[in-house]
């Protein structure tokens, strides 16, 4: 039981709760469920947790503010559930950090699935040839065996999975004009519905946390109906 996956899930509706857990559990997950907010909160201090499902309409908190808190302390997978037909909570969810959504009602299938993918995407994105280097640009240091991001002034900064995989990509494809469909190439992972519009969106979500200001960039330079361009002096070397 303790090698299981631990899976997070958070919707105020009771009868939606029980069918998912018992769903996810059958399926081979530890399973954890939360009402709001505050169980969530309590939950996620107590027990380790590889992924947390949040739908967006929760009593007290919103599950946008809760996404937004959570993403800035830890780089858990984070799945949102909106409503149908609410594309502004989908696009707002993913410029705030989630990894995936789903929109309700959804297939119990396809929810398997997109979790399935998350954790392939969260453990593949480290293979033996990045494992333990350290990148070093504009300041900033990244070192891939931790996936942490360290600010020029000693911050570290949380990144989701998604950002963290963008991040690689810039720098192991620095200097090189990389149009949205090549980025989605090389990052993966993603069906082209969910994530053609999402590039831009993740693109500069991760100019936010490096600081990097898009109309005078230092770092991620946008190359009008091309793509974008990893700008930035790169030095690397393996962690010994």
């Amino acid at each position: 039981m303790q090698d299981l996956k631990h899976i997070l899930f958070v919707d105020d509706d009771l009868e939606i709760r029980n069918l998912v857990g018992e769903y996810l559990e059958r399926n081979g997950y530890r399973v954890s469920l939360a009402a709001d907010g505050a169980q969530m909160q309590s939950i996620l201090a107590k027990r380790p947790i590889q992924l947390v499902i949040l739908d967006l309409m929760l009593p007290g908190v919103d599950g946008l503010t809760l996404c937004r808190n959570l993403r800035t302390v830890s780089d858990l997978p984070i799945m949102i559930l909106t409503a149908k037909g609410d594309p502004i909570d989908r696009i707002l969810g993913l410029e705030i950090g989630a990894d995936d959504y789903l929109t309700k009602p959804f297939e119990p299938r396809e929810l398997l699935a997109r979790i399935r993918n998350l954790f392939k995407r969260s453990t593949s994105q480290k293979t033996p040839s990045e494992s333990d280097l350290i990148y070093r640009f504009a300041g900033w240091k990244l070192e891939t065996q931790l996936h942490q991001l360290t600010s020029p002034e000693g911050v570290d900064v949380a990144l989701s999975t998604s950002e963290y995989r963008l991040l690689l990509v810039f720098l192991t494809h620095a200097n090189r004009v990389l149009s949205r469909d090549k980025l989605m190439d090389l990052l993966k992972g993603r069906e082209p519905e969910a994530f053609d519009r999402s590039v831009d969106l993740r693109v500069s979500r991760l100019r936010q946390k490096l600081n990097d200001d898009a109309r005078s960039p230092r770092i991620i330079r946008t190359l009008r109906s091309e793509g974008y361009m990893f700008i930035a002096p790169i030095e690397s070397h393996e962690l010994r």
